[in-house]
């Protein structure tokens, strides 16, 4: 009886270990880590497949749609400018062979050219150099000497820099339509003194040159379709040696 009293009498105590503030939590937060560590290395591995994977032209179209508003092209004072082309103009252009609205498409042209699409004031100036008009060939897109900014080097074929800016403008806009185009070269009269006119090879040269820029800016050679030199036969100004005279035209076609 004595020894069941004692037993019946015993205590039992039972420990509970309670932790307190992130104790009972630290096991979770080495997963958060970790799904961040995978979700970056698949990133990594796809981006290194899509470099494999991709054409320069692909992946420059790429470059191009997740960085749509600014171009820098350096300027003839080693100053940056801005070619602000919006997506809009680039992107989503109609395809004119689906749409067969050429006017569609040519608007939208032209409103890039004019001055619509530009965000700062060199690309204010450098659209001065642009004269955009409809005909029945289709959209004559030409770019023109200014008394104080010419667009080559002296009486040559060699691009001055503003060129250069003005072809990587077009081809950026060109690119978001699939007509075919034509490259024609016009330069001012020369006096008829001289025993050798150069306006037949130089109007030749300067449209070659502008089919090269284009080409250069990722314009694809195969849309042009014909590059032509006419001399000083087709004034733009009624003075024959006018610098207006000197210019080159793109011509998207219909």
């Amino acid at each position: 009886m004595a020894a069941n009293k004692g037993s019946a009498g015993a205590v039992l105590i039972i420990k509970r270990d309670v932790g307190g503030g992130e104790a009972g939590h630290h096991g979770g937060a080495w997963k958060v880590a970790y799904a961040d560590f995978v979700t970056a290395m698949m990133a990594f591995f796809l981006l290194m497949w899509l470099l494999n994977a991709t054409t320069e032209q692909q992946r420059s179209g790429l470059a191009d749609y997740f960085n749509p508003t600014i171009v820098h092209k350096s300027g003839a004072d080693g100053d940056d400018i801005e070619i602000g082309v919006r997506h809009a103009i680039t992107e989503n252009l109609p395809d004119s062979e689906k749409a067969g609205d050429f006017e569609q498409v040519a608007k939208q042209v032209q409103d890039a050219l004019t001055g619509t699409g530009a965000e700062s004031m060199q690309m204010s100036n450098l659209l001065r150099h642009v004269v955009t008009r409809m005909t029945d060939e289709g959209l004559v897109i030409e770019v023109t000497d200014l008394t104080d900014e010419p667009l080559f080097v002296d009486d040559t074929a060699q691009a001055r820099p503003v060129l250069k800016d003005l072809a990587s403008l077009l081809a950026r806009v060109l690119k978001g339509t699939r007509n075919d185009l034509a490259i024609s070269g016009h330069v001012r009269a020369y006096p008829e003194t001289l025993v050798s006119s150069p306006v037949w090879a130089l109007s030749d040269a300067r449209a070659h040159t502008m089919r090269n820029l284009l080409d250069q800016a990722g314009l694809p050679d195969r849309r042009v379709q014909r590059v032509t030199g006419y001399a000083d036969r087709k004034n733009r100004e009624g003075n024959p040696m006018a610098p207006a005279n000197n210019r080159i035209e793109v011509i998207l076609l219909r």
